[in-house]
């Protein structure tokens, strides 16, 4: 028997390999419903994943926001890889994590980069797996299995990273569904979790492999993800207005200078635009001077 420390200072005794999940059912259905994680020792574990030893116990649902975030831009992460490779199979994925205000995922496309055009139908079939309300499961693998069954389907950029991963270390892949990555976990029970409304994909980038140009260009998709519509509007809206205030639009606007995607970063200055930028560089050298 186990002795697990609940945050209010109980203790429950339960057999070796209970989970947090059976735990949480067993303090009521309502707590039941509404976990999505658990804090092991501090640590952030799934509700299915077994106890094996005395612990400290504490149940996380939506209220804890940080964490409740944290999980779930890592869940709209391996939707929407498994959307995109159901969309345009031939796919390859390589790593998906969560930012700070949503997630994003490189892919090596079969046969064309991705556009910003693709969005629409990509958050269409994330919305279909949100709504078959997949479970995750954690499974942990040999490294020979994960770098056989990265080769067997064609992920080659899987299966490099795999081979490389340190001795001794344990190797996890999550399913949900059929589908499956590599991963460290952890995640909320199932993708019915994620609120199909809670979610917005941005944009499309260019990135290389491991980030050495030297390697493969891949398609980053970028997403912002949030716990429910109201969130995600109100960080739409914040957006919307900073936009309304950025350099580069105002820039175009007073007719200063224009920048081109074929020269990121580089400004083009317009006659008033070089003016200004003129006066502004010779009174830092008069200050430069002086001092």
């Amino acid at each position: 028997m186990l002795s697990i420390t609940l945050p209010d200072g109980s203790v429950r005794e339960v057999a070796s390999g209970t989970t947090p999940a059976e735990i949480a059912a067993a303090i009521g259905p309502g707590l039941a419903k509404a976990a999505i994680a658990a804090r092991v020792d501090g640590e952030l574990r799934d509700l299915s994943r077994p106890l094996t030893q005395d612990a400290a116990l504490a149940l996380v649902t939506q209220k804890d926001e940080a964490d409740a975030l944290e999980l779930a831009r890592h869940d709209f992460a391996h939707v929407m890889a498994e959307a995109v490779q159901h969309l345009f199979p031939g796919t390859q994925i390589t790593f998906g994590p969560a930012t700070e205000d949503g997630f994003y995922y490189d892919f090596a496309p079969k046969d064309r980069p991705f556009t910003d055009e693709d969005l629409p139908a990509i958050e269409a079939e994330m919305r279909r797996i949100i709504a078959k309300n997949e479970p995750f499961t954690r499974e942990v693998w040999s490294r020979e299995q994960l770098i056989a069954t990265w080769k067997e389907q064609g992920e080659t950029f899987k299966a490099e990273w795999a081979a490389e991963l340190p001795d001794g270390e344990e190797l996890t892949i999550y399913r949900q569904g059929q589908w499956l990555d590599m991963c460290r976990g952890p995640h909320m029970p199932s993708t019915g979790r994620l609120d199909p409304n809670g979610f917005k994909l941005t944009r499309v980038s260019g990135a290389y492999w491991r980030g050495d140009q030297k390697n493969a260009m891949l398609s980053r998709v970028y997403g912002t993800g949030w716990l429910n519509k109201k969130q995600l509007d109100a960080h739409l809206t914040m957006l919307e207005e900073a936009a309304k205030r950025d350099h580069r639009k105002i820039g175009a606007e007073m007719d200063l200078f224009h920048l081109q995607s074929e020269a990121q970063g580089s400004v083009f200055w317009h006659p008033k635009g070089y003016i200004l930028w003129r006066q502004m560089e010779a009174y830092m050298r008069r200050r430069l001077d002086a001092a």
